[in-house]
């Protein structure tokens, strides 16, 4: 098997050998902080760098909660959250691009926008990664490809067990044009993650797989699942073992787990992910805990107990990235970066899938 050659991000699998990287938080829990109106998220009164203007003044549909539409109205709040993150210590920071496909944007009728919504928002991350990186700590932006909330293997109908609302090539179709939007507004890593549905995942990698054929790039993936309650399985019915499996072939820089589950429920996942994947980085984004509603982020694990449980995770040998998913904040990732940033990162073991990639 040839080793793989990456076109960007070069220095991130060395990195990751040195010490453990840092993701950044929750994008939707930070946006919840300005408590934006429908008129705010269609970007009337705004008229800063990027301003919408009134373009989006008469749009029929409600637009309220599209966040990806943020990008495109509000690029400073969206700029405001990665400076935040990456103040914090981020190493790595995702695009706002979580429902930016065409499936997602269905929702919202505009999935005419959802290339747009990508481009910018990688062009977001990027400028606020440029203006934080320095030689000897670079950082990196991970586009973010969500799962859509459709799924490939799961009928939406109990009476007809064979029913799908989605298929493999419409999943294809809309996750190749949005890793391709992706790559050309800057993006230096590709992070298909939240995966509920194997399948829809195997969309995305194929869809990966396709766009490096014909750009002749070569980005490094990140694949996370997630584990939706205490039966161990992703919702489409694997186990945490069979999931890896499924996704191997991808040679993926790094697998891991993120959402659903706050850290203290997630433990026994990740133990299993990384024994199952000896050859190859374990990323963990957990979220902040059970849902708790006298809690500013709607969670019960403050960044003093997250961090706690990530920094036992790190000492025992189990984690590469590790970060905040739904209701962590850029509290959560600085007290994340200082627990974990005295501890040796995971080693790898010699293995068929993972190769020391080298700059072309």
């Amino acid at each position: 098997m040839k080793p793989l050659i990456y076109t960007r991000a070069q220095a991130l699998p060395a990195l990751l050998q040195q010490r453990i990287v840092i993701l950044d938080g929750a994008m939707g829990t930070m946006i919840q902080r300005f408590k934006l109106s429908e008129v705010q998220y269609r970007g009337e009164g705004y008229s800063g760098p990027g301003a919408a203007g009134d373009r989006f003044a008469d749009f029929p549909r409600d637009v309220k909660g599209n966040n990806e539409l943020l990008s495109l109205t509000r690029p400073d709040i969206i700029r405001d959250v990665h400076e935040s993150y990456l103040a914090a210590g981020a190493d790595l920071i995702e695009t706002n691009t979580f429902g930016a496909t065409t499936i997602a944007q269905e929702d919202y009728a505009m999935a005419h926008l959802a290339r747009e919504m990508n481009l910018q928002s990688a062009r977001l991350a990027r400028q606020a990664c440029d203006k934080f990186s320095t030689p000897g700590h670079p950082r990196f932006v991970a586009g973010a490809l969500g799962p859509t909330p459709k799924t490939a293997s799961i009928s939406p109908d109990v009476n007809d067990p064979a029913a799908r609302n989605v298929t493999f090539e419409q999943l294809r179709a809309a996750y190749y044009e949005q890793v391709e939007a992706l790559a050309e507004g800057g993006a230096d890593v590709l992070l298909v993650e939240t995966i509920f549905d194997t399948l829809n995942a195997k969309a995305a990698l194929f869809a990966i797989d396709e766009f490096f054929e014909a750009s002749g790039e070569c980005l490094p993936i990140i694949i996370s699942g997630t584990v939706t309650d205490a039966s161990g399985r992703i919702l489409s019915g694997q186990t945490v073992t069979a999931f890896w499996h499924s996704v191997r072939h991808a040679r993926p820089l790094a697998v891991g787990l993120n959402c659903a589950l706050g850290a203290a429920l997630m433990r026994p996942y990740i133990q299993e992910l990384a024994r199952a994947a000896p050859d190859t980085f374990i990323s963990c984004y957990p979220n902040a805990g059970l849902p708790n509603p006298m809690s500013d982020t709607g969670f019960d694990e403050t960044p003093d107990v997250t961090s706690r449980l990530l920094r036992e995770f790190a000492a025992e040998g189990l984690v590469n990235i590790v970060g905040g998913c739904c209701g962590t904040t850029p509290e959560h990732i600085g007290a994340i970066h200082d627990a974990v940033a005295p501890l040796a990162a995971r080693a790898l073991k010699p293995g068929v899938f993972y190769r020391e990639p080298v700059a072309a």
